[in-house]
């Protein structure tokens, strides 16, 4: 499959409600053969996935990428850590940044690039308080209703 499937995209939403994205990066991912098919099939869960360092590497903990149906006795653990490929200056600058209390790196998105490699979206983020998650309830729903009337 050269040039690859630009449209699959597995989603964080959840992190979306709990945090506060500060700053965001691109972030290629070192995936098995086998969890490479299950990402094209749209077989992946990033539910509770966050980033760590690990001797000046960043790897995503707790993503679930599913056994790829035809793998046989090459399959792949479906939790396994995997690394992530950012340039030593982006390590850096992230290494920096969270070593101020109360910020986490989380992953937002996977996706296929045009080329057809596997990609993370990731992001340092702050969570957020009960009364901001509220809040942004309340912008939403807000802005859908005015959007509801524009239409009207």
């Amino acid at each position: 499959m050269k040039g690859g499937s630009g449209n699959i995209v597995i989603k964080n939403k959840k992190a979306f409600h709990d945090y506060e994205f500060i700053e965001k990066f691109v972030a290629g991912i070192v995936l098995y053969g086998t969890e490479i098919k299950s990402i094209r099939l749209g077989k992946a869960t990033l539910a509770d996935s966050y980033c760590f360092f690990s001797n000046g590497e960043l790897f995503i903990k707790g993503m679930h990428i599913a056994e790829y149906w035809w793998g046989n006795l090459n399959n792949h653990d479906p939790l396994r850590e995997r690394k992530l490929l950012l340039t030593s200056r982006e390590l850096r600058k992230i290494e920096r940044k969270i070593k101020e209390s109360g910020l986490t790196i989380i992953v937002i998105k996977v996706f296929i690039s045009n080329r057809g490699l596997a990609k993370a979206e990731i992001a340092i983020s702050r969570g957020k308080k009960e009364y901001d998650k509220r809040e942004t309830l309340k912008r939403k729903d807000a802005s859908r209703e005015m959007e509801r009337m524009r239409k009207v």
